[in-house]
């Protein structure tokens, strides 16, 4: 009954595992040494990111470059983590801006809202666990009455009824903001294979933890159903990644050095999460490669000789 999910699951706690072992061991190794093709930031750099968020107007995060004495990194493991980022970089182009380029080109933007939705339904035993555990009781409520809402006026989670016509919008929470709220701090910094950014507190959180709150997975685990599995996880990766993927371009395109500036997102993000409060106009942070040239800036999307926006250039590209 364990199933290769939770095969999975166990991989992912063991790389976490070995990553604070590694911490442990003190593996110290600098920038240069590591990566010669990548030249660190000087002491105190800063690099202003300029970030536009969906909904908001753009402006400018300054996020703490390698070597700035104001950012305590807690990164022991830098060079095991720039080689799982370059490690996801792969991923991110074989399979992650392909599917996103079909997924803007050619599913309708209403359809792929109405998706988005219907995930973020399904998301609703997860951060309704999370309120409850972190003893939110108002924010709790807003989130059973959003589930009920959407679920029969939102038809099944296709339209965000409670946000567009009842002024209560959604929010996040997982298991390792629970953590956090009871006290337990957030380790060293690491980047996960296929995950990316986090740390041992958020792992086992979110890829440990919640999974057990979430019953439509355990039903789809126990009875072996991994095409329905895999669709989900597929669909809500394409459409967050399909969301942000400008933004974050952008940001691989004025940072000095990407991860030391990714990690400095990252942190800021989960820290504003954890306070319930704003995300500091930062996207969500997908696995995206940090050394590009000046040939390679483009993505392959972008590298289809049109501008504009991810979509537009997704759109052109599939046309060709």
């Amino acid at each position: 009954m364990i199933g290769r999910r939770w095969s999975a699951k166990i991989c992912i706690f063991a790389v976490v595992g070995f990553l604070v072992a590694g911490q442990a061991a003190g593996v110290r190794a600098s920038e240069q040494d590591f990566d010669p093709y990548v030249t660190p930031a000087p002491e105190n750099v800063q690099v202003a990111a300029q970030v536009a968020v969906p909904g908001t107007v753009p402006g400018t995060v300054e996020v703490a470059a390698a070597g700035d004495a104001t950012d305590d990194v807690n990164d022991p493991l830098e060079p095991l983590n720039r080689a799982i980022l370059h490690f996801n970089n792969f991923f991110e182009v074989m399979l992650l801006r392909p599917a996103t380029t079909f997924w803007v080109a050619f599913v309708p933007p209403p359809l792929r809202e109405a998706i988005g939705n219907m995930l973020d339904n399904l998301k609703t035993p997860v951060v309704l666990a999370n309120d409850l555990l972190q003893g939110e009781g108002d924010r709790a409520l807003i989130t059973v009455k959003r589930f009920f809402i959407n679920s029969t006026v939102g038809i099944g989670g296709i339209r965000d009824y409670a946000a567009d016509e009842m002024n209560m919008p959604g929010h996040d929470e997982d298991f390792g903001q629970t953590l956090a709220v009871w006290g337990v701090g957030e380790g060293l910094y690491v980047v996960l294979p296929f995950f990316g950014p986090s740390n041992p507190r958020d792992a086992v959180g979110k890829l440990v933890v919640d999974p057990f709150f979430d019953p439509l997975g355990l039903y789809l685990a126990n009875t072996n159903q991994d095409a329905w599995t895999w669709t989900r996880t597929g669909t809500g990766a394409t459409d967050e990644f399909s969301g942000v993927a400008d933004e974050l371009d952008q940001i691989k395109k004025t940072s000095v050095d990407f991860y030391a500036a990714l990690r400095s997102m990252y942190r800021q993000k989960r820290a504003a999460e954890i306070r319930n409060g704003s995300d500091d106009d930062l996207p969500p942070i997908p696995d995206i490669k940090y050394d590009v040239s000046e040939e390679d800036e483009k993505g392959p999307v972008e590298a289809a000789g049109t501008g504009g926006t991810y979509e537009d250039r997704a759109r052109a590209a599939a046309t060709q």
